[in-house]
């Protein structure tokens, strides 16, 4: 196990940490009216996207470098303890029913496993060891992308993995909330967005855990679409596993060809509520078969498929 540092010695590096810092003009908050408390919180979120705008380039360089492992058949693996595993896992779970992503294919790992979405798993982000044999359970390859995060930069959870992942050959990125945070230095692509001291002293679930919602939304959105699994701004991958997203999905083949609902509810019979299938049998005038077909000599990319139909 890796020896957790005596309490004088992290004390000293939390101090040292942005997102630790006191704030004393804060000190009598509590003794404020509710909606002043709620007037300061909103102002500080407010200066959140500003942080997240400061590393766009990288956080570019990083979704374009995950986006290529992935094309080649590679998976997106968040890690992180506390907030940012929570945080992690929620951004995966969402993939499969937005972009139909593929089971596995985005996974999020948390320090402490499952238990730790809902509870405190003590010690567990202390593990590096911890991180390694969460990778070495997936089966991790060079082929895949892990992207370890952590506020403070020094959680050894995050770090482990990202070491682990590095010495695999496997993309890495590191989303830290402080300069000059061991994460960043240890992953291929340091993605460090700076959001300050918070309302309540460390407590780094506030503008730290919004500024990493933002920068995964990113990953994974962009990547997605670099993937080919939006037509525009359409999730025209979408699965339609409730009523709701059958009603999405009829709605997202109507914008995307125009066509009346009866034409619509045809095509997406004949594709088995493949939305993206659908879409092109319309706007391209050929059956399911040949829909299915273009799209796979396409690697899934609608615009290539109608291109190819129509050239």
């Amino acid at each position: 196990m890796t020896s957790t540092p005596h309490h004088p010695d992290l004390r000293s590096q939390l101090e040292t940490l942005t997102t630790e810092a006191f704030r004393p003009e804060l000190a009598e908050i509590d003794q404020s009216p509710t909606l002043d408390i709620a007037r300061v919180m909103n102002g500080e979120d407010a200066a959140v996207a500003a942080a997240v705008a400061e590393r766009l380039p990288e956080i570019a360089a990083a979704v374009d470098a995950v986006a290529a492992r992935m094309a080649r058949g590679g998976r997106l693996i968040y890690a992180g303890a506390g907030t940012a595993g929570r945080l992690g896992v929620l951004d995966a779970s969402e993939c499969p029913p937005t972009f139909n992503t593929a089971p596995g294919q985005v996974v999020g790992l948390i320090a402490g496993g499952a238990e730790a979405m809902v509870t405190s798993v003590e010690g567990a982000e202390d593990s590096a060891e911890l991180a390694r044999a969460d990778l070495d359970a997936l089966g991790l390859t060079a082929a895949d992308s892990v992207v370890g995060v952590s506020a403070s930069g020094r959680t050894p959870y995050a770090v482990g993995a990202v070491e682990h992942a590095r010495a695999r050959g496997a993309l890495t990125v590191g989303l830290a909330c402080n300069r000059g945070s061991a994460l960043a230095a240890a992953a291929e692509h340091g993605v460090e967005v700076v959001t300050g001291p918070e309302l309540i002293t460390g407590s780094t679930r506030l503008k730290a855990g919004t500024a990493q919602k933002l920068v995964l939304n990113m990953i994974s959105t962009i990547t997605m679409i670099r993937l080919g699994k939006t037509y525009g701004n359409l999730m025209v991958d979408v699965r339609a596993s409730n009523e709701k997203l059958r009603a999405r999905s009829r709605r997202i083949v109507a914008l995307a060809t125009g066509a009346p609902d009866d034409a619509i509810e045809r095509a997406l019979t004949a594709t088995d509520g493949e939305v993206k299938h659908a879409i092109l049998t319309l706007l391209a005038d050929v059956d399911g078969p040949t829909a299915a077909r273009l799209l796979e000599d396409s690697g899934g990319h609608l615009r290539a498929a109608l291109a190819a139909a129509r050239g």
